[in-house]
């Protein structure tokens, strides 16, 4: 025997002892080789949590999820839900699959772009959502999830090992809540209006202290739900294996919030607890604040790379947590165009500190008439104190035009009243348009093409030759600065081959209105331009020279041509600016607004391409027969 030997006999009697031991032993039921991953997302709220400051709210149960979690300081979404919500189902941001960037479209996306929960659920995830799906794009819930409806639920997995990826929605904080018709009922004591906290930008308006009063109710409300759903997971014995999300899908719900991309709009809250077992994939240890920017393209990603699932080339989102994690955001970018029937165009980029916004229409007004979003008493008070010329400098900043860039120091100035693109901030303004303006083309923004267009749509604007993105952005960063010196360029431009050259250059001059007069005969032309869009734009242009008798003709063609409902809502929101110089068109509105009625009758109709021209149109027929008062557009010229 050598003098291993016994070490050997040692080694295999203790081997056998072990192997008798598991043998005796009861068995274990068998643990997830993965974490479960938990979605609590609320509607339509910015960060007024105690946990982010905030000493009105009564928030204890995200609080305590702050204290033991990761609190990220800096989380920006889209400003209003379904283009935020392609972003979270796809990891992609929605200007890039045009027409996702409008609020209720439907984006061209790729033959290959499957909402993230597939790859989980490919890789032995069960998927339940609970229950919104308004992803803005053809992405199938049926085959994103295992259970997408109001009773989706972890528990109904077959296999309680399997992990699990949930999304409960919590809608008690939805911008309906400040409905007084459609509000839910609280049992929470009320809120006193008169302690809540109205910033600079509101007036302090009764009306406006009650919706606050009640916004605060409702995250009360919020605060609970939250808490039934934690109870349950401790109960179910799965809180020590599940990562907890909890955010909102969008800014607001107070006037100035959602659908604008001022902070009060896209700043928004973001917790994620890792329980000690996973604790591993976490960026940070418990109770980190994280000051570096994330944006709802990176929650797909970071999701995937929680699971341990490879994120497909195609999002372009970052990973900030689990084992792909990547270098953190130095920019995160945001976008507003179409809200429901009316139209803008926006665009900002964030850092840590800094939020740059351009206006791409300036000579729109921050606050339009929105049909929905002016249920709410506060934005219904916040006009008649407008119409009434008591508007401060503060409050007048939202309500007339708009400058053609914006830049806010939201550590100094987190409510972004005072605007310093025209201050001795020239480097940072230089920076922050730089950033925005290279994103912009590496993500080929379609929002530089009109809706409707054959242009849109991630392949086709994608298509060698089809869209010169970095000559369209170079045209609408001069029409939004509004300079006569450079009416050559757009009417140079209304000649051009490419639809989106021709329609920043009939906006272009109508953003000059009577300076663009020598461009007159050009847009003439363009009254039988083969593009709807760019129609519309050069009879516009037309209208604000005081050439509406030529500009109406087009504008009712268009209006009326049942093959694009999309440049139809266009003419019809040109004629609703119009005010009483539409007047001569009244007789067609009146029959047209019949058509639209039909057309959203019509079985298998589009739900909101028709949709869409009939509520505008019934809004503008009422204002030009004295029904009802419009809801003051143009407004009225604010205090500056």
């Amino acid at each position: 025997m050598n003098r291993s030997t016994p070490g050997i006999i040692a080694a295999l009697a203790c081997l056998w002892i072990a192997a008798t031991a598991d043998a005796a032993a009861p068995a274990q039921p068998d643990k997830p080789a993965r974490p479960n991953i938990l979605w609590l997302v609320s509607e339509d709220n910015g960060r007024f949590l105690g946990c982010y400051g905030d000493a009105q709210a009564h928030t204890p149960t995200i609080d305590k999820l702050s204290r033991d979690g990761i609190t990220y300081e800096r989380c920006f979404a889209q400003p209003v839900c379904a283009p935020s919500r392609f972003a979270l189902i796809s990891g992609v941001f929605a200007v890039s699959c045009g027409p996702a960037e409008h609020m209720r479209a439907s984006g061209k996306i790729p033959a290959a772009m499957k909402g993230f929960p597939s790859y989980l659920r490919e890789a032995g995830y069960y998927a339940t959502n609970n229950a919104k799906t308004d992803y803005n794009s053809p992405i199938d819930p049926s085959s994103t999830w295992d259970q997408s409806n109001r009773n989706a639920h972890y528990r109904n997995r077959k296999d309680p090992s399997q992990p699990f990826f949930t999304v409960f929605n919590h809608e008690v904080t939805h911008e309906s809540c400040l409905f007084p018709d459609k509000g839910p009922a609280l049992s929470i004591p009320p809120t006193d209006p008169a302690k809540v906290r109205i910033p600079p930008y509101q007036p302090d308006t009764p009306e406006i202290r009650a919706d606050w009063a009640r916004y605060y109710d409702c995250l009360g409300a919020l605060d609970d739900q939250i808490a039934r759903k934690l109870k349950d997971l401790e109960a179910d014995g799965l809180a020590e294996d599940t990562i907890i999300f909890y955010y909102s899908d969008n800014g607001g719900v107070l006037p100035r919030s959602k659908r604008f991309l001022q902070e009060s709009g896209t700043h928004v809250p973001l917790i994620v607890y890792y329980p000690p077992k996973w604790r591993h994939l976490a960026p940070a240890a418990p109770g980190s604040r994280i000051s570096d920017p994330v944006s709802f393209v990176d929650f797909g990603p970071t999701v995937l790379s929680l699971a341990g699932v490879k994120a497909p080339e195609i999002m372009q989102g970052r990973a900030f947590a689990g084992g792909a994690k990547a270098a953190p955001n130095e920019f995160v970018f945001c976008t507003r165009d179409r809200m429901d029937e009316r139209y803008d165009m926006i665009r900002s980029a964030m850092d840590r500190r800094w939020l740059y916004i351009r206006n791409y229409r300036p000579d729109r007004p921050y606050v339009q008439p929105l049909a929905y979003m002016f249920q709410a008493r506060g934005y219904q008070s916040w006009a008649k104190v407008a119409q009434e010329g008591k508007l401060t400098k503060a409050t007048a900043m939202f309500w007339g035009e708009k400058p053609a860039e914006e830049l806010y120091d939201m550590d100094a100035d987190p409510d972004n009243i005072v605007n310093l693109a025209d201050d001795a901030h020239q480097a940072t303004l230089e920076r922050m348009r730089a950033a925005l303006r290279k994103h912009t083309l590496e993500i080929v923004d379609n929002g530089f093409v009109p809706e409707g267009s054959p242009l849109e749509g991630y392949d086709a604007s994608r298509a060698p030759g089809a869209l010169p993105l970095e000559r369209v952005v170079a045209l609408a960063d001069l029409a939004s600065t509004r300079k006569s010196e450079n009416l050559a360029s757009f009417i140079a431009a209304l000649d051009d081959p490419n639809e989106a050259v021709r329609w920043w250059g009939a906006q272009g001059c109508s953003m000059l209105r009577e300076k663009a007069a020598p461009a007159a005969e050009a847009l003439l032309k363009h009254l039988a331009d083969p593009s709807g869009a760019v129609r519309v734009a050069a009879a516009e242009a037309l209208a604000r020279m005081s050439k509406a008798d030529q500009a109406l003709p087009t504008l009712e063609a268009v209006l009326t041509d049942p093959s694009n409902s999309w440049f139809a809502l266009q003419a019809a929101n040109v004629i609703a600016h119009l005010g009483e110089a539409a007047s001569p068109s009244l007789p067609m509105l009146k029959r047209t607004l019949q058509d639209f009625e039909a057309a959203t009758k019509a079985p298998g109709a589009d739900k909101y391409g028709p949709r869409y021209p009939k509520d505008l149109l019934k809004r503008t027929i009422e204002a030009l027969e004295g029904v009802s008062k419009p809801l003051a557009y143009p407004f009225p010229s604010p205090a500056r």
